[in-house]
């Protein structure tokens, strides 16, 4: 029978992957092994992969209604891609709760220092010759941004930030009284986004009110 390693990559005597193999959608893939919410007793545990595709989601959306009703130029399928892999840096770093995150400026700038390393950690895996298309999937290439697309990467932000709301929407739903608090403070930073970003209005007036009702009742 055949070795698996041969099969899904080089290997070295040692048994790891040889230097000419990439590692990079394997270690993306155990996002599924990064649970959020780690202070909170969840009904659900969620965990960073289920995440990030709602926010990949619901950031499309938000660049559609931009697009379609308000005259943006905006293009959705990077917005998607890059709400895919907007917190891949959590891999290596692990999600670290947004109380402690934010309890102090030292603290976020030296969380931003550490995930901005994990990402070059995890651009590092990928085959020199691909590493360009995805750098600027994690930040402009130049370290800069024209107009459109720092709007756009507002709406992924917005769309992180309406990704917990529903979440916490779901656990209060289900009867956990636990996200009571996470839920109030979420909506407050969703309407503040609503006020400010005419998609994000348009997403919570049409789209939020369903999150947390029955498939009989949607459907």
């Amino acid at each position: 029978m055949s070795d698996p390693r041969t099969i899904f990559g080089a290997t070295d005597p040692r048994g790891g992957i040889a230097s000419r193999g990439s590692s990079f959608l394997a270690v993306v893939s155990r996002m599924r092994y990064i649970d959020r919410w780690a202070l909170m007793r969840s009904s659900r545990a969620e965990n960073l992969a289920e995440h990030s595709l709602d926010v990949a989601m619901i950031a499309h959306m938000l660049c559609v209604l931009g697009r379609v009703r308000h005259g943006r130029d905006l293009d959705a399928d990077r917005a998607a891609l890059i709400g895919l892999y907007h917190d891949a840096s959590e891999i290596i770093t692990g999600d670290m709760p947004t109380p402690v995150k934010y309890h102090d400026p030292a603290i976020l700038d030296a969380y931003k220092a550490v995930e901005t390393g994990a990402e070059r950690r995890l651009l590092d895996t990928l085959p020199d010759d691909i590493r360009p298309a995805y750098e600027p999937v994690f930040a402009p290439a130049d370290g800069s941004e024209d107009e459109d697309d720092a709007y756009l990467r507002r709406l992924v932000k917005a769309a992180d930030k309406i990704s917990a709301l529903i979440k916490c929407v779901d656990e209060l739903r289900a009867g956990n009284r636990e996200f009571e608090s996470a839920e109030a403070t979420c909506r407050s930073a969703v309407d503040e986004l609503a006020a400010e970003l005419p998609e994000v209005a348009d997403f919570v007036t049409e789209f939020l009110p369903g999150y947390g009702s029955t498939l009989d009742e949607l459907l």
